[in-house]
């Protein structure tokens, strides 16, 4: 029988609510909280307790899971929710962020006495609300077995590595590089007079065929860009971590750099809260 747990989800955006309810469905005991607690109170119908204040929410936890915007805002919350925790917690750290945000994140814990796991995951919306994630997991081998319940609960595969974050940012270049070819390729579709359907008949079976691209354009063409799978916002943050870990490995990354700049033009034309696929309204004036 899979252990039950107390498990405190902190940040309940369009990952960390989907992660809640489904660790709620596998009959672990659920608090939550987030910034704005409306966002956190639908949860409630599916039995996750919501809190106020994130020490509220880690006090008596067997594992903390955190789901935030960026490595910042994931320092600021773990500093409040001191008063609440306790040494030997674990602590699944899924938030995308700079490599030295792990470090310094990986510090805290041990300065805490928590049992640190950098395991961010690859997958959007439709996954997380699936359960069917891939948690991507660097920690201490001793204390797998016991965080295995939450990582099942939430994803549908764990790949264990010995640099969570640095794969999950090699992982997100190419993800973030396919949306912006899916959305430029559209662009020039439309500026050319082209039909969109004969480019997709055009490659249709052949190796520049790819499900990714027929979601994403999808999407574009049919105005399905909300709710979002990825937000813009969150897509330019990323981006942008991308090119930072790049250029302190000595690796410029020139494409990485310039979808940075189309995610922050869509925002700029008010598409911030949308599909990252809105990467498409870059490539025209407002």
């Amino acid at each position: 029988m899979t252990e039950k747990l107390t498990v405190s989800v902190l940040g309940t955006g369009i990952m960390g609510a989907a992660m809640a309810r489904n660790l709620a469905r596998a009959g672990h005991t659920v608090r939550a909280w987030n910034r704005h607690r409306g966002k956190a109170e639908p949860l409630a119908a599916d039995g996750v307790q919501v809190t106020d204040t994130p020490a509220e929410a880690v006090t008596g936890a067997d594992v903390i899971l955190t789901m935030l915007y960026d490595g910042a805002t994931v320092r600021s919350v773990i500093a409040e929710a001191v008063p609440g925790l306790r040494p030997g917690v674990l602590w699944m750290q899924s938030t995308t962020t700079s490599l030295a945000d792990v470090a310094d994140l990986a510090a805290f814990a041990g300065e805490h006495g928590l049992v640190f796991f950098d395991a961010p995951v690859l997958g959007t919306r439709q996954p997380a609300e699936a359960g069917q994630l891939t948690v991507l997991a660097t920690g201490p081998a001793e204390h797998r077995d016991a965080i295995a319940p939450v990582f099942d609960a939430v994803g549908a595969r764990t790949v264990w590595t010995e640099a969570a974050t640095r794969l999950k940012l090699v992982a997100n270049s190419w993800v973030l590089a396919v949306t912006h070819g899916a959305a430029e390729t559209l662009a020039l579709a439309k500026g050319l007079g082209v039909d969109p359907a004969d480019f997709f008949g055009l490659i249709e079976g052949g190796p520049l065929d790819m499900g990714y691209l027929r979601a994403k354009g999808s999407a574009i063409l049919e105005d399905r860009l909300s709710p979002a799978s990825f937000a813009v916002v969150t897509a330019e943050k990323d981006a942008r971590l991308i090119v930072g870990a790049g250029a302190d490995a000595g690796v410029r990354l020139d494409v990485a750099a310039a979808g940075a700049e189309r995610f922050r033009r869509a925002a700029e034309q008010g598409h911030g809260d949308e599909d990252m696929a809105a990467s498409y309204y870059a490539s025209f004036d407002k």
